[in-house]
């Protein structure tokens, strides 16, 4: 058997000690930017429109300006969440890499019959 020890963990960008950007929400700024719609983009990641908007609010409560603007043509993705989808993706690519490297400084196997079930 091969055992293998891996690094592992969620990324997320906090704001004031709260989650803010994580790979869900990237998702959704990436999609609503495509569709022009939270609810069109919503329905594209299977979740309802409330938890979507939800979402958006929130971020858009928590950062100085707002990052999706609606209105009656739909929605749009303002600069500012344009440079924080780069940002985080850059991040989370560094974030990757360090654990990657952290995985390969770990043991590969167990001390001898210390693996096995008995």
């Amino acid at each position: 058997m091969d055992y293998r020890l891996k690094a592992d963990g969620r990324f997320w960008l906090t704001l004031d000690g709260k989650n803010f950007l994580g790979r869900g929400r990237v998702e959704l700024l990436q999609r609503i930017r495509e569709t022009g719609s939270i609810s069109k983009a919503a329905k594209a990641m299977k979740m309802s429109y409330k938890a979507a908007w939800d979402a958006v609010d929130a971020m858009n409560s928590a950062w100085y300006l707002p990052l999706v603007e609606s209105g009656p043509a739909g929605s749009r993705l303002t600069e500012d969440a344009e440079r924080l989808i780069t940002e985080f993706q850059q991040a989370e690519a560094q974030h990757t890499t360090f654990l990657s490297q952290l995985a390969n400084g770990l043991s590969a196997k167990p001390p001898r019959n210390q693996g096995q079930r008995e």
